[in-house]
Protein backbone atom coordinates (compact mmCIF):
# COMPACT_ATOMS: atom_id res chain seq x y z
CA UNK A 1 0.00 0.00 0.00
CA UNK A 2 2.92 2.51 0.74
CA UNK A 3 5.35 1.49 -2.01
CA UNK A 4 2.47 1.66 -4.59
CA UNK A 5 0.96 5.19 -3.11
CA UNK A 6 -2.17 3.79 -2.09
CA UNK A 7 -1.72 5.68 1.03
CA UNK A 8 -1.28 9.42 0.65
CA UNK A 9 1.13 11.27 2.96
CA UNK A 10 -0.62 12.30 6.13
CA UNK A 11 -3.28 10.14 5.46
CA UNK A 12 -4.34 8.95 8.87
CA UNK A 13 -4.09 4.89 10.12
CA UNK A 14 -5.10 3.07 12.36
CA UNK A 15 -4.02 -0.29 13.83
CA UNK A 16 -8.20 -1.91 13.42
CA UNK A 17 -8.20 0.38 10.27
CA UNK A 18 -5.40 -1.48 9.32
CA UNK A 19 -6.66 -5.22 10.28
CA UNK A 20 -9.80 -4.14 8.63
CA UNK A 21 -8.27 -3.24 5.26
CA UNK A 22 -5.87 -5.94 4.93
CA UNK A 23 -7.85 -8.88 6.11
CA UNK A 24 -4.88 -9.36 8.44
CA UNK A 25 -4.89 -10.85 12.45
CA UNK A 26 -3.48 -8.09 14.91
CA UNK A 27 0.31 -9.78 15.13
CA UNK A 28 1.10 -9.08 11.82
CA UNK A 29 0.10 -5.84 11.71
CA UNK A 30 1.44 -4.80 14.06
CA UNK A 31 5.18 -6.51 12.77
CA UNK A 32 4.43 -4.64 9.66
CA UNK A 33 4.18 -1.65 11.67
CA UNK A 34 6.95 -1.96 13.69
CA UNK A 35 8.99 -2.60 10.96
CA UNK A 36 7.61 0.10 8.46
CA UNK A 37 8.09 2.85 11.41
CA UNK A 38 12.06 1.49 11.78
CA UNK A 39 12.42 1.96 7.89
CA UNK A 40 10.87 5.59 8.15
CA UNK A 41 7.86 5.06 5.93
CA UNK A 42 5.72 5.20 8.61
CA UNK A 43 5.54 7.87 11.41
CA UNK A 44 3.68 7.15 15.16
CA UNK A 45 1.26 9.61 16.41
CA UNK A 46 -0.60 10.38 19.24
CA UNK A 47 -3.55 8.10 19.97
CA UNK A 48 -2.17 5.29 18.39
CA UNK A 49 -2.63 6.61 15.14
CA UNK A 50 0.01 6.50 12.22
CA UNK A 51 0.55 8.26 9.42
CA UNK A 52 2.81 8.07 5.94
CA UNK A 53 5.16 11.26 6.80
CA UNK A 54 5.01 14.16 3.81
CA UNK A 55 8.22 14.04 2.31
CA UNK A 56 10.29 17.20 2.62
CA UNK A 57 12.66 19.01 0.01
CA UNK A 58 15.70 18.15 2.59
CA UNK A 59 14.75 14.24 2.70
CA UNK A 60 14.19 14.04 -0.75
CA UNK A 61 17.68 15.29 -1.62
CA UNK A 62 19.10 13.01 0.65
CA UNK A 63 16.97 9.73 -0.39
CA UNK A 64 17.99 11.25 -4.33
CA UNK A 65 21.84 11.17 -2.79
CA UNK A 66 21.19 7.41 -1.65
CA UNK A 67 19.77 5.99 -4.61
CA UNK A 68 22.18 7.58 -7.06
CA UNK A 69 24.51 6.23 -4.88
CA UNK A 70 22.97 2.69 -4.30
CA UNK A 71 21.33 1.48 -7.41
CA UNK A 72 23.37 2.48 -9.86
CA UNK A 73 25.78 0.16 -8.44
CA UNK A 74 23.77 -2.84 -8.34
CA UNK A 75 22.81 -2.29 -11.48
CA UNK A 76 26.51 -2.76 -13.16
CA UNK A 77 27.19 -5.66 -10.84
CA UNK A 78 24.05 -7.35 -11.94
CA UNK A 79 25.30 -6.52 -15.92
CA UNK A 80 28.51 -8.71 -14.97
CA UNK A 81 26.35 -11.72 -14.04
CA UNK A 82 23.81 -11.27 -16.40
CA UNK A 83 22.49 -13.91 -18.59
CA UNK A 84 20.08 -14.65 -21.32
CA UNK A 85 17.16 -15.65 -18.83
CA UNK A 86 17.50 -12.76 -17.01
CA UNK A 87 17.34 -10.47 -20.27
CA UNK A 88 14.22 -12.45 -21.24
CA UNK A 89 12.31 -11.57 -17.85
CA UNK A 90 13.00 -7.97 -18.20
CA UNK A 91 12.05 -7.66 -20.80
CA UNK A 92 8.85 -9.36 -20.33
CA UNK A 93 8.39 -7.28 -17.03
CA UNK A 94 9.40 -4.08 -19.45
CA UNK A 95 6.64 -4.90 -22.22
CA UNK A 96 4.20 -4.99 -19.36
CA UNK A 97 4.98 -1.39 -18.10
CA UNK A 98 4.99 -0.24 -21.49
CA UNK A 99 1.12 -1.58 -21.63
CA UNK A 100 0.75 0.19 -17.90
CA UNK A 101 1.95 3.27 -19.94
CA UNK A 102 -0.30 2.78 -22.94
CA UNK A 103 -3.48 1.88 -20.90
CA UNK A 104 -2.58 5.07 -18.50
CA UNK A 105 -2.95 2.35 -15.59
CA UNK A 106 -0.95 3.78 -12.98
CA UNK A 107 -0.74 1.13 -10.60
CA UNK A 108 0.64 -1.18 -13.29
CA UNK A 109 3.27 1.47 -13.97
CA UNK A 110 4.40 1.57 -10.29
CA UNK A 111 4.43 -2.27 -10.00
CA UNK A 112 5.63 -3.25 -12.96
CA UNK A 113 8.71 -0.43 -12.76
CA UNK A 114 9.41 -1.80 -8.78
CA UNK A 115 9.45 -5.50 -10.27
CA UNK A 116 12.18 -4.47 -13.07
CA UNK A 117 14.48 -2.40 -11.01
CA UNK A 118 14.55 -5.27 -8.20
CA UNK A 119 14.68 -8.63 -10.09
CA UNK A 120 17.57 -6.59 -12.03
CA UNK A 121 19.22 -5.72 -8.18
CA UNK A 122 18.69 -9.42 -7.35
CA UNK A 123 20.93 -10.20 -9.80
CA UNK A 124 23.78 -8.08 -8.23
CA UNK A 125 23.85 -10.71 -5.35
CA UNK A 126 24.30 -7.32 -2.93
CA UNK A 127 22.25 -8.13 0.15
CA UNK A 128 22.92 -4.68 2.62
CA UNK A 129 22.72 -2.86 -0.66
CA UNK A 130 19.58 -3.96 -2.11
CA UNK A 131 18.11 -3.55 0.99
CA UNK A 132 18.59 -0.38 1.67
CA UNK A 133 17.76 0.41 -1.74
CA UNK A 134 13.83 -1.19 -0.87
CA UNK A 135 13.91 1.05 2.28
CA UNK A 136 14.58 4.20 -0.13
CA UNK A 137 11.77 3.28 -2.85
CA UNK A 138 9.44 2.87 0.56
CA UNK A 139 9.90 6.49 1.26
CA UNK A 140 9.14 7.49 -1.91
CA UNK A 141 6.23 5.25 -3.62
CA UNK A 142 3.55 8.10 -2.32
CA UNK A 143 4.98 10.83 -3.67
CA UNK A 144 5.43 9.13 -6.92
CA UNK A 145 2.02 8.23 -7.20
CA UNK A 146 1.22 11.79 -6.83
CA UNK A 147 3.56 12.26 -9.80
CA UNK A 148 1.87 9.93 -11.70
CA UNK A 149 -1.73 11.81 -10.79
CA UNK A 150 -0.34 15.33 -12.01
CA UNK A 151 1.86 14.62 -14.94
CA UNK A 152 0.14 10.98 -16.24
CA UNK A 153 1.80 7.76 -17.10
CA UNK A 154 2.81 8.70 -20.40
CA UNK A 155 5.47 11.46 -19.10
CA UNK A 156 7.11 9.16 -16.76
CA UNK A 157 10.89 8.18 -17.02
CA UNK A 158 11.66 4.79 -18.52
CA UNK A 159 15.16 3.90 -19.35
CA UNK A 160 14.57 0.54 -19.32
CA UNK A 161 15.07 -0.22 -23.16
CA UNK A 162 18.46 1.19 -23.01
CA UNK A 163 19.56 -0.43 -19.80
CA UNK A 164 18.29 -4.14 -21.59
CA UNK A 165 20.28 -2.77 -24.57
CA UNK A 166 22.76 -2.76 -22.92
CA UNK A 167 22.73 -5.60 -20.73
CA UNK A 168 22.15 -8.05 -24.09
CA UNK A 169 25.55 -6.27 -25.23
CA UNK A 170 27.37 -6.89 -21.53
CA UNK A 171 27.98 -3.23 -21.25
CA UNK A 172 28.24 -2.93 -17.46
CA UNK A 173 29.15 0.78 -17.25
CA UNK A 174 26.47 1.52 -20.11
CA UNK A 175 23.58 -0.34 -17.83
CA UNK A 176 24.49 1.55 -14.55
CA UNK A 177 24.77 4.77 -16.63
CA UNK A 178 20.84 4.19 -17.67
CA UNK A 179 19.25 3.28 -14.62
CA UNK A 180 21.06 6.17 -13.12
CA UNK A 181 19.53 8.17 -15.78
CA UNK A 182 16.09 6.58 -14.93
CA UNK A 183 16.42 7.42 -11.10
CA UNK A 184 17.52 11.01 -11.77
CA UNK A 185 14.75 11.44 -14.00
CA UNK A 186 12.33 9.98 -11.38
CA UNK A 187 13.40 11.93 -8.36
CA UNK A 188 13.11 15.35 -10.83
CA UNK A 189 9.63 14.81 -11.65
CA UNK A 190 9.17 14.17 -7.46
CA UNK A 191 11.27 17.60 -6.96
CA UNK A 192 8.96 19.78 -9.54
CA UNK A 193 5.85 18.06 -8.18
CA UNK A 194 6.73 19.67 -4.32
CA UNK A 195 7.75 22.76 -6.26
CA UNK A 196 4.40 22.98 -8.55
CA UNK A 197 2.48 21.77 -4.71
CA UNK A 198 4.39 24.75 -2.86
CA UNK A 199 3.60 27.02 -5.38
CA UNK A 200 -0.21 26.64 -5.18
CA UNK A 201 -0.24 26.77 -1.43
CA UNK A 202 1.26 29.89 -1.59
CA UNK A 203 -0.95 31.65 -3.90
CA UNK A 204 -3.53 33.80 -2.24
CA UNK A 205 -6.75 32.17 -1.14
CA UNK A 206 -5.18 28.83 -1.62
CA UNK A 207 -6.59 27.87 1.72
Amino acid sequence: MILFGEVEPGEPLTIMGLRERLGAGMTPVREAIRRLTAEGALEARGNRRLTVPALTASHLEQIAFARLSIEPELARRAAEKTDSSLISELTAIDRRIDEAIERGHVRGYLEQNYRFHFCLYARADAEVLETLAKGLWLRVGPSLRIVCGRYGTSNLPDQHHVALDALAAGEALKTQAAIEQDIAQGLDQIRESMQETEKTAALPGAD
